[in-house]
């Protein structure tokens, strides 16, 4: 039955990349909508959804969008959305997933999207792995500073091997860049740009990762903050302290999780897969503030044992290739996806 849904949702995303390449897509079919007609429950224990595909679907010949990478949402309530589409890069949507406004056609490799509030305004950090840069801009796109490939590092022997993917910021103003599809290093410059130390780099040992696609500040234990690592091909990701020495690396079964993102107690990661590295699935969790998983959306309830938590399933049908998570001030998750047929982000809104 699971190879049978497999099948049939890559013959549908065949179907509608053809669609949407030839102008013919109706501009409000979401992917996988005619599957799942009645916006089904998935989650479990107290962290559960209704899925609703139709919430960011637009039409496609007014705003466009590739892969939608990630999202957030500022202090207004509105959620932004970045895609490698270079007509719109950035999408502006109401809660009710109506567009507002969009900027940004200069972003081919657009991927990571960080909202960092400084002294009460706020401000996008946007990586491009195509440009080999990350960029601070303000709301309405204004390039505020450019970060290119980190030659001070003398890891890098040019830009081509840089392909930075997120950016975290510390409470002192610190940039914390993962170079998650390069050589996954982690560069921390000052908030003007001036390169410190870099840490990480791609391997098997305990301060080492495998494509640190995500990077987050986590200050929910009280004291000193950490940052927290995807390392996505191992299924895990790792703490950090701020000056980069490595504190604690966390598995997370099978599931190829990328950035990190917090609100409130918990943890909560998109997965772009839990099968091969060729397969469309995924599905999304939630951690509690020990990092055990508590709820997985869209796949089979979590289960450990011995302290190590088991395979987890995808449905078959909510999600194709998660990339990221936001979650509002009601904690539902808005999920954006990658290699999706073009298709809009997913809402799932807590039940």
């Amino acid at each position: 039955m699971q190879q049978k849904n497999l099948n049939n949702r890559r013959d549908f995303i065949k179907t509608t990349s053809t669609l949407i390449a030839g102008g013919l897509l109706f501009p409000h079919i979401n992917f996988g909508k005619a599957l799942d007609p009645k916006a089904a429950i998935v989650g479990h224990g107290d962290f559960r959804y209704k899925v609703k595909k139709e919430w960011g679907t637009q039409d496609p010949s007014i705003y466009p969008v590739k892969d939608c990478h990630e999202m957030v949402q500022d202090k207004k309530g509105r959620l932004i959305l970045l895609t490698n589409e270079t007509q719109n890069n950035v999408m502006f949507y109401d809660r009710s997933g109506k567009v507002l406004d969009t900027w940004g056609h200069d972003f081919p490799g657009a991927h990571g999207l960080t909202l960092h509030d400084e002294n009460g305004e706020e401000f996008l950090y946007i990586t491009d792995h195509d440009r080999h840069q990350v960029f601070k801009t303000t709301l309405d796109g204004k390039i505020l500073l450019t970060l290119d490939y980190p030659k001070e590092t003398g890891v890098y022997d040019g830009p081509e091997k840089y392909k930075p993917t997120e950016v975290a910021i510390s409470p002192n103003g610190d940039i914390y860049i993962a170079d998650g599809y390069g050589q996954s290093y982690v560069i921390q410059y000052s908030s003007t740009g001036e390169y410190i130390r870099h840490f990480g780099g791609n391997g098997d040992a305990d301060d080492q990762l495998k494509q640190a696609h995500g990077i987050c500040l986590d200050t929910r234990k009280g004291g000193t903050p950490e940052l927290i690592v995807t390392s996505r091909i191992a299924h895990e990701f790792k703490r950090f302290s701020l000056d980069g020495k490595q504190l604690e690396t966390i598995a997370v079964g099978n599931c190829w999780i990328n950035r990190p993102v917090i609100k409130g107690d918990n943890l909560y990661f998109s997965v772009l897969r839990t099968e091969t590295a060729e397969g469309d699935d995924g599905i999304s969790l939630v951690l509690d503030k020990n990092d055990k998983v508590i709820s997985a959306p869209g796949g089979s309830a979590p289960t450990y044992v011995d302290g190590k938590l088991q395979t987890i399933t995808f449905d078959g049908k909510t999600f194709m290739n998660p990339h990221d998570v936001c979650i509002d001030n009601d904690e539902n998750i808005y999920v954006p996806q990658w290699n999706s047929g073009k298709t809009y982000p997913v809402l799932l809104e807590r039940v």
